[in-house]
């Protein structure tokens, strides 16, 4: 990939990967809080805030490195501190606690499909090209 491919790829990528990382461990940490764990509410990590989960290395560095080198964007946040034992069932909740990350980004992939529709159904738009890139990489 070239130097200028590279850097359009990652000013395009930067809002869904943002938005997954963020949204992903924010999910955990409010349902965690539904079913009566406070840990991470008390710690302040159920925020959209992309700096609560932000790790460089995991955050930036590696998006970065592994699509520079060809493959599949990957990365990963700090992980949202729950308290098993705090939950009211801890064995059921924490199947709904680990799940809600996963659902987050199922809903956001379908939210940037719509992106996406919108994108090819108003192909005259200047923004409609970018657009399209950004939510298919949202979707990946």
């Amino acid at each position: 990939m070239q130097f200028d491919q590279l850097i359009q790829t990652i000013a395009l990528a930067a809002i869904p990967v943002l938005f997954a990382i963020t949204l992903h461990e924010a999910a955990h940490g409010y349902v965690a809080r539904h079913f009566g764990d406070m840990t991470a509410y008390q710690q302040g990590r159920i925020s959209l805030n992309p700096d609560t989960p932000y790790r460089p290395s995991g955050t930036i560095l590696l998006p970065i490195l592994t699509l520079w080198m060809g493959g599949i964007m990957f990365g990963w946040a700090k992980p949202v501190p729950v308290n098993f034992s705090a939950l009211r069932h801890p064995k059921k909740d924490m199947l709904w606690v680990a799940l809600a990350g996963p659902a987050s980004n199922i809903f956001m992939a379908l939210c940037w499909a719509l992106f996406a529709k919108i994108s090819l159904t108003f192909p005259e738009n200047y923004y409609s090209a970018p657009l399209l890139e950004m939510a298919m990489i949202g979707i990946k």
